[in-house]
């Protein structure tokens, strides 16, 4: 009776919180939906009445947005990949380190965080231009005869995004590691494992859900990141939410920019919920 009680009493407080925030996330996705579904004519003034799933045919049958999503794939794939090979031992460093420079390294590391996310894309463009201070640097140096172009390149939209994302991977490392029971490792050390068994057998198990948590994340932000490609990768470099923008203040297409919209949101949880599972079951398998 008791149990009944407290997981009723559970509910009552967290239903409240729960609906708000269903309702702000269901609500503007049923929105862009319907306006997903509706015709467009620019020369009959815009959005029609009419409704139908040309957008998504269009979306799906045309080559140049193919490219775009295939691109925005790829560069979601390439950022996950580098902020776990850089978030993953840089948490575990920190978490390895005593205070007071642990505290002190984990500050620098999760600066970034407070600092807007304009200003910090704009002060990698300041590096990577063509007057910029590493083009100076190689110049001076005579590495190169020419300035290099580096801005408004995959790579250096890729750097930008990895420099934005991977605080949010050492935080999910982090998380993960502060459950970590260093008498598990000793004991293995005691038994005769080396540091890279113990790595790999006692600790890598341990924080596979932050691994895997945080690879979610930063994917996630990544695919639909607008601000750091907008101004990295400019007009040379679309991925699909600057596609989406260009759709909706460009042309004035929102139907089209909302179906774009819809269909990467699509993807995106087609693609961490089939990686959620595999990775799962497949460290499982492996790691037991």
């Amino acid at each position: 009776m008791s149990t009944a009680r407290t997981n009723a009493a559970g509910w009552s407080l967290t239903a409240p919180a729960t609906l708000f925030f269903g309702l702000l996330l269901a609500v503007p996705l049923v929105l862009t939906f319907v306006l997903s579904l509706h015709g467009f004519d620019a020369n009959l003034g815009g959005i029609l009445d009419s409704r139908s799933l040309r957008n998504y045919a269009a979306v799906l049958s045309d080559p140049y947005y193919y490219t775009i999503f295939l691109r925005t794939f790829v560069l979601s794939l390439l950022v996950t990949i580098l902020c776990v090979l850089i978030g993953v031992p840089e948490a575990y460093f920190l978490f390895r380190m005593r205070d007071p420079w642990r505290s002190l390294c984990l500050v620098m590391v999760l600066g970034p965080l407070l600092i807007s996310v304009v200003v910090r894309t704009l002060g990698w463009s300041i590096l990577l231009g063509r007057e910029g201070l590493i083009n100076t640097l190689l110049l001076k140096l005579g590495i190169v005869d020419h300035p290099l172009q580096m801005i408004f390149t995959f790579g250096a939209v890729t750097i930008a995004m990895v420099h934005v994302l991977v605080p949010l991977m050492v935080l999910s490392v982090w998380t993960s590691l502060t459950r970590l029971d260093p008498a598990v490792s000793q004991a293995a050390r005691s038994l005769g494992a080396g540091r890279f068994k113990v790595m790999w057998r006692v600790v890598l198990p341990q924080i596979t859900p932050g691994i895997l948590s945080g690879s979610l994340i930063v994917f996630a932000l990544t695919a639909s990141a607008f601000a750091t490609p907008a101004l990295i990768g400019g007009r040379r470099l679309k991925v699909v939410a600057t596609t989406a923008y260009d759709e909706f203040l460009g042309t004035l297409n929102w139907p089209l920019g909302a179906a774009i919209a819809m269909v990467l949101l699509l993807i995106n949880v087609v693609i961490i919920v089939g990686y959620n599972r595999a990775v799962e079951r497949r460290f499982t398998r492996r790691l037991g």
